[in-house]
């Protein structure tokens, strides 16, 4: 699996919603930026000095604030005097030496931008609280845009994560440790009483799976679905263990090799993940067994 549908996978990443994602740390959009491979980060300071523009999205509008970078040269050798310049002369000025800052967040938004027009500073200035304008950087450019449902939509995807960021990697998962997984009938399900043994000849010959909120299985493999297979009985480690899901990402890449005998307490789960019987690990003949301590039909 791509490390993307991974999180997709993941009820508490998979649920988060557009404001959580541009509020996360780990924000960092992919775009293209004056013909060039670059990133848009969330963390320009607020309130700082800048050129208010009214702009569009289609018919939606927008106030974006420009700030002043030596990236545009005319543009920032008139900054000192842009309260004197007509405003014809600094938008045309805009539209020249900013249309890669124009172009980026068009495509970010995936809408046509048009400028309408310079936009009431002190106005501006106050739509920012509450949270309600994006505060960006890319490249050397610092920019702020007022957010809408639409723009919120458009950048706050999960696609848009660094998931090399710590927020992300260092996110606990628990994994629960699968050792064997094999046909038995409900009529052999319940008649299961405390003493029976259930023979695992898979352990010591097969690696065991991790399994991710009965979500995600990872092996030697790599990570892919838990497909759920109701006519297959589990037996598993009792209590999870705790991973990372940058432990996981890297197990997608390059697969478990982690090799993880049986704990000495035990549990037959479904595929739903619904404990059938509890029980312990112990030696019979040689030969490792799940002895049953209690079951559904039988506590």
């Amino acid at each position: 699996m791509k490390p993307l549908e991974i999180l997709v996978g993941l009820p508490p990443w998979s649920v988060l919603k557009p404001a959580q994602i541009l509020a996360s740390p780990a924000f960092a959009m992919p775009c293209r930026f004056a013909d060039q491979n670059a990133v848009v980060r969330l963390d320009a300071p607020s309130g700082a000095d800048a050129l208010f523009l009214d702009v569009r999205f289609a018919d939606e509008p927008h106030v974006l604030g420009i700030r002043d970078s030596a990236r545009f040269e005319s543009f920032h050798a008139l900054w000192p005097y842009r309260a004197e310049t007509p405003a014809p002369i600094l938008l045309a000025l805009v539209e020249k030496e900013c249309a890669p800052l124009l172009q980026t967040l068009e495509n970010a938004v995936r809408c046509q931008l048009r400028i309408a027009g310079l936009a009431d500073a002190e106005g501006a200035a106050t739509s920012g609280e509450d949270g309600d304008v994006l505060c960006g950087r890319v490249a050397d450019v610092e920019f702020s845009l007022s957010r809408s449902a639409a723009v919120d939509e458009a950048f706050g995807s999960l696609r848009n994560l660094d998931l090399s960021h710590p927020s992300v990697r260092d996110t606990p998962l628990d994994a629960e440790v699968e050792h064997a997984a094999f046909a038995l009938s409900a009529a052999d399900i319940a008649s299961l009483a405390p003493g029976d043994a259930l023979f695992l000849p898979e352990v010591g010959s097969v690696r065991p799976r991790f399994i991710v909120d009965n979500s995600l299985a990872a092996d030697e493999n790599g990570v892919s679905p838990f497909l759920r297979d109701d006519t297959r009985v589990r037996v598993r480690d009792a209590e999870p263990r705790r991973i990372s899901l940058g432990t996981l990402l890297d197990w997608a890449q390059s697969g478990c090799k982690e090799t993880a005998a049986p704990a000495f307490a035990l549990r037959l789960a479904n595929s739903a993940g619904r404990t059938l019987a509890s029980g312990h690990c112990e030696k019979i003949a040689g030969n490792t067994a799940f002895v049953v301590e209690s079951s559904a039909a039988n506590p």
